[in-house]
């Protein structure tokens, strides 16, 4: 489909004839000689003396040939431009930020794989974390990682491949040994500070007991309340256990209750596996759509027909004038 950016350029096609009709012919004024008894001398030549005035006359073949160069010259004016297909872009209208739990505890083996064999935590997790973010293509997506403190490991991006990435590099105790819970939901809701979407999604996944955050768990779901973050929270590893060992299962179900979202647990790889699953069902894929048509503009194809024009008109006018000049 063709059409024009500056389509008010065809006003001007009148303007040729209107310079033709109401403004004066140009004139010019050149020297003669005077000569005397000018009559006698014409008759005496055999010369029918005539007005010294010449008006050129242009053939029609040329006054055709300047329409249409004219033509050319306010089509390109009105700048012409194809317009392509429309290409329509996808937006992610929601952001996810995955606040992953590498303390110590998270070393244990007490996981078992699809095949039966004990596996370590944090592998167990890694493993359906990577499915889970590969079936979430287009949104943007954050890693928190936490142990005694809390680090972004990966800020929001729509690249999941470098986001996996960043998950294989976490190893487990490199945030520290203890659990910093309230601290890391802190840091996401920071995370999100830089997100200009509505919706606001984070998973929380812990083994362990908060024991060295400077920020409770309880007020930082109540400002993630606030700030309109919805938490899903997964609990790991073993809830009759003590001290750090034990997963505060109490504490994942109130930060889940206080921000609107849900609590899970899971045992085993299994488990784990079904709960994001879960969680993918409950958060389907929100997305905004924009589209946009690409121009391409053909300025240069009506510029170019009436350059060759003027070039070929102008050969054809001097070679005429060039044979009538001959002897």
């Amino acid at each position: 489909m063709i059409s024009f950016a500056a389509p008010w350029a065809f006003f001007l096609l009148p303007l040729p004839a209107l310079v033709y009709w109401f403004v004066p012919a140009h004139r010019e004024k050149t020297s003669s000689i005077r000569i005397p008894f000018f009559r006698h001398v014409a008759q005496a030549a055999g010369v029918e003396p005539k007005s010294g005035s010449i008006i050129p006359h242009r053939s029609n073949l040329q006054t055709i040939v300047v329409i249409f160069i004219w033509l050319l010259l306010v089509t390109a004016l009105a700048r012409p431009e194809r317009l392509a297909k429309p290409i329509v872009v996808e937006k992610s209208a929601r952001d996810v930020v995955l606040a992953l739990d590498i303390s110590g505890s998270m070393d244990q083996r007490d996981f078992q794989s699809n095949d039966g064999a004990p596996k370590q935590r944090l592998a167990a997790v890694k493993d359906v974390l990577r499915s889970f973010i590969a079936e979430r293509q287009g949104d943007r997506m954050a890693l928190v990682i936490f142990g005694t403190r809390a680090f972004v490991q990966a800020p929001f991006t729509e690249d999941l491949n470098s986001l996996n990435g960043f998950l294989d590099q976490t190893e487990v105790g490199m945030a520290g040994p203890n659990t910093a819970l309230g601290d890391a939901i802190g840091l996401g809701i920071r995370t999100f500070e830089s997100s200009d979407v509505d919706q606001r999604l984070m998973i929380v996944l812990s083994d362990g007991a908060d024991t060295s955050s400077r920020m409770t768990p309880t007020n930082a779901a109540a400002i993630a309340a606030e700030k309109s973050v919805v938490i899903y929270t997964i609990g790991v590893g073993d809830p009759n256990a003590s001290g750090e060992d034990r997963v505060d299962l109490d504490a994942l179900k109130a930060i889940a209750d206080r921000t609107g979202g849900q609590y899970f647990f899971a045992n085993d790889e299994a488990a784990l596996a079904q709960t994001y699953q879960r969680i993918d069902e409950q958060n389907p894929r929100i997305v905004e759509t924009q589209s946009y048509r690409p121009r391409e503009s053909l300025t240069h194809f009506p510029l170019s027909a009436a350059l060759i024009l003027v070039l070929i008109s102008s050969a054809g006018f001097h070679f005429v004038q060039r044979r009538r000049s001959a002897p």
